[in-house]
């Protein structure tokens, strides 16, 4: 099969997956098309009991596929630059001491913690694993992932600061989480079996200070471009070009594309538009990117599901993957409350947004996508299985609970008006 022919199947499928759901169920888009697009890969394993279904010929087309690529290659630069572009600057950094605790050292602390308890975990259940692949299952189980909460939080007159750290948090955490992930299986595929502080900062910082850094350089380019013309499609063409080109060279010479998307798309969202954009050019460009940004989501959502068929689910590895569902919940807890207890007027948090934060960690396709690009082996096969069930947990209960929880939280206080 072409690469057409396998985006054929996924926008088919979405487009009838998104109708039935807004149809009938009438979930949150992306939690509707994860759930129905798991319940086919569900139904196909199912029915190959009873009847004679290709299961290992759809294996196969998967792995060829090679999903882990497709979202970290292409789908994540699109969509952190799009998510990016969308953000308020203005109103983003009145929240910038909280976003900056969770996404760096929050992600960086919940990575320890999970490879730890994960760590001593695994072999009440028989399974031994070194310290250094717990490490890497911390590091891309750490990034959350807002796309499938944010709607409902709009919902549930939860205040906008408490949204604006959710999206935040996870614009600059899913770059972070990506830095530590490539430093730490550059140290494992270098044959290092303990950490080397020494050449994992180095490789951290090349990668996170270099995304920054040419995101700004790149972010400052397209401003002057776009400043010159007055004339929306090639400016909408420009952003396109700049976005596809450029998170392709910066991972290319191994800087972090990811990084660089979210400030060049704050850059252009942000910085001197009036003067960079007309108003119709303005208009245009984030039409262009929040249509790119809903037919991304639903073809990541909808491979996050196919994952399954991938999956083999040993009786320990999903034991394992249950109980690390509970550790994902208490690491979060901990890199969010405990902030929260000794900094909170310093964040300008309290406890009914530390809640609706805490909750509102979920995991999603980037997880995923970053345990499928380890070497095969026998240990990314138990993460493979550990990390779906963490992933399905959060998307389907937290997700279609965040809503509930967040009420609950705001019901009674005296700040459910939604200030900025």
């Amino acid at each position: 099969m072409t690469v057409y022919s396998y985006l054929i199947i996924l926008i088919c499928l979405s487009a009838t997956f998104a109708y039935i759901n807004q149809r009938w169920i009438k979930l949150p888009f992306v939690i509707g098309l994860f759930l129905l697009s798991t319940i086919l890969s569900i139904g196909i394993l199912g029915l190959h009991i009873w009847l004679d279904l290709p299961v290992e010929r759809y294996r196969e087309l998967i792995e060829k596929a090679h999903i882990e690529n497709i979202i970290i290659d292409v789908l994540l630069g699109f969509l952190l630059f799009a998510g990016a572009l969308h953000t308020d600057w203005t109103k983003l950094k009145k929240e910038i001491r909280s976003i900056s605790v969770f996404a760096l050292l929050g992600v960086l602390c919940s990575t320890v913690i999970i490879a730890t308890l994960f760590f001593y975990t695994a072999p009440l259940v028989g399974i031994n694993i070194g310290f250094m692949y717990c490490l890497l299952f911390g590091a891309l189980i750490s990034p959350t992932d807002p796309i499938a909460v944010l709607g409902i939080l709009s919902k549930a007159n939860v205040p906008k600061k408490t949204e604006l750290t959710i999206v935040g948090e996870s614009l600059f955490n899913d770059g972070v989480g990506v830095v530590l992930f490539i430093a730490l299986l550059e140290l494992v595929r270098s044959g290092s079996t303990s950490f080397d502080f020494s050449a994992f900062g180095l490789l951290f910082i090349q990668e996170a200070v270099g995304g920054i850094a040419v995101g700004l350089i790149f972010g400052y380019a397209l401003y002057v471009l776009l400043k010159t013309i007055d004339h929306y499609e090639t400016e909408v063409l420009l952003t396109l070009a700049f976005v596809m080109a450029g998170y392709a060279l910066f991972n290319y010479v191994h800087i972090s594309g990811a990084l660089a998307m979210v400030v060049m798309g704050l850059m252009v969202g942000n910085f001197r538009k009036g003067i960079s954009m007309s108003d119709t050019t303005q208009e245009y460009v984030h039409k262009f990117w929040e249509l790119v940004d809903v037919v991304l989501n639903a073809v990541l959502f909808m491979l996050i599901a196919f994952v399954i068929l991938l999956v083999e689910f040993k009786p320990a590895y999903i034991v394992l993957g249950v109980i690390t569902i509970f550790i994902v919940l208490f690491s979060r807890f901990l890199v969010v409350f405990i902030p929260q207890k000794l900094l909170g007027r310093f964040l300008n948090m309290d406890k009914k947004a530390a809640k609706i934060i805490w909750w509102g960690g979920l995991r999603g396709g980037l997880s995923l996508a970053l345990v499928l690009s380890l070497p095969s082996s026998e240990t990314k096969d138990m993460l493979l299985v550990v990390t779906y069930l963490v992933v399905v947990f959060s998307i389907l209960v937290q997700g279609l609970s965040i809503g509930n929880v967040a009420q609950k939280v705001m019901k009674g206080s005296g700040d459910s008006k939604r200030s900025v």
